[in-house]
């Protein structure tokens, strides 16, 4: 056998192919050394030619029109594929991406191989996944911006929704894990038997992370620094008209995010606690009942989550404070929750029905009135008590609709 090695430069290569047709011509006997010699030539000249002369796959548009012509098909033939002459029109042209839904009409009426016409890295994760993009709230999360970028219509986003919803679902570390199949296992509910939309808060939770990865804290969060103490000082700037937005400064300057971002549709949140890809607390409220008791009291009770139970082992807290009662984890940061606001030494010595003794006891504990006379309506199940006296509400505060 010639010495046989790398081939690394043109001329070797075409050495390479002048012994290979020597070799071709002699018709070497099989197990001969050059019968091997001619194999082993054929890979490092397959080799070379590969890293050289690399082949594109196929372009997707090119590929589409070759197999009209092998089967003698105009434009109006792919409309039950494309969707309308218009935007067969616009594929052809170029001036319209294909999207992974005409792709899969395609791939199947054409029988041209997926793998040729998907192209873009965003289709390529979404045709792997199982995923009923469509159950997606699309109308709303359109309405409030969750897709960044996006400024097409209602059909359009159905049209893409595989590419867009991927997208938004990747843009935070986790987005993609927190679907239904696998927030089952990584995170603790307390709803009403209500049947919560599961795509609806896959895409609240997403969009709660990225806004939360968008906002830069000043410190790192320090494991076991929120405790009754802490949760005390905080209730107290409640006395302010600006409290709840000195709490969200108050709580970044501890490492704690804290996000405001109203529930969607089907939801029935109140607010939600997890960790982030850096390891911070995220607190997120919806402001679903518009008043302040129910801000500070949802925000306590979030902050109780990470004194007691947020240790890594649960992902996600997720809370419908209409929900009564609960398991031992709910009470236990109901009765922290509570104990933070209203200490209950103080709460067992004091009868509160009378709007002047609400604002004695406020004044006492330095924090909002409102926070007592929302405890004694909920406690005596009377709504209607101290009539239009504290009833603050809280989204104004946030110029929240």
């Amino acid at each position: 056998m010639n010495h046989i090695k790398i081939i690394k430069t043109n001329q070797e290569h075409e050495q390479a192919l002048a012994r290979l047709m020597d070799l071709i011509d002699t018709n070497p006997v099989p197990d001969t050394s050059e019968a091997d010699e001619l194999e082993v030539l054929v890979l490092l000249i397959e080799r070379y030619e590969e890293e050289q002369f690399p082949i594109d796959d196929p372009d997707p548009i090119e590929a589409i029109k070759f197999r009209m012509d092998q089967q003698g098909l105009i434009q109006k033939d792919l409309v039950p594929y494309i969707g309308s002459p218009s935007k067969v029109s616009e594929v052809l042209s170029r001036n319209r991406s294909l999207s992974l839904n005409m792709i899969r009409k395609i791939s199947e009426g054409l029988g041209i191989s997926a793998d040729v016409l998907i192209r873009e890295p965003a289709q390529q994760a979404a045709s792997e996944s199982d995923t009923d993009w469509l159950a997606f709230p699309l109308s709303e999360m359109r309405r409030r911006g969750y897709l960044d970028g996006f400024a097409g219509s209602l059909a359009e986003l159905k049209e893409y929704a595989a590419e867009h919803i991927n997208r938004f679902l990747s843009s935070v570390p986790s987005g993609l894990a927190l679907q239904p199949a696998l927030l089952r296992s990584s995170a603790h509910l307390r709803s009403n038997d209500k049947e919560t939309d599961p795509y609806a808060l896959w895409a609240w939770q997403v969009k709660v992370l990225k806004q939360a990865q968008e906002e830069a804290l000043l410190v790192e969060y320090k494991q076991g620094s929120v405790d009754l103490d802490f949760m005390r000082k905080l209730a107290q700037l409640s006395w302010s008209e600006q409290g709840p937005i000195l709490a969200i400064e108050y709580l970044n300057h501890s490492g704690i995010h804290l996000i405001i971002e109203p529930h969607l549709p089907k939801t029935y949140l109140d607010g939600a606690v997890c960790l982030n890809a850096n390891g911070n607390p995220v607190i997120a409220l919806t402001l679903r009942h518009d008043r302040l008791d129910n801000f500070w009291f949802t925000l306590m009770h979030e902050l109780a989550h990470i004194s007691l139970h947020v240790d890594g082992t649960e992902v996600w807290f997720i809370d419908d404070l209409d929900a009564e009662g609960g398991d031992q984890m709910e009470q236990e940061a109901d009765a922290l929750a509570q104990e933070a606001l209203i200490p209950s030494d103080v709460w067992a010595q004091n009868s509160l029905f009378e709007s002047s003794d609400i604002e004695a006891l406020a004044r006492h504990l330095n924090i909002s009135p409102c926070i007592l006379a929302g405890r004694v309506r909920h406690e005596t199940s009377d709504h209607l008590m101290f009539g239009k006296l504290f009833r603050n509400k809280i989204k104004p505060v946030f110029n929240r609709n």
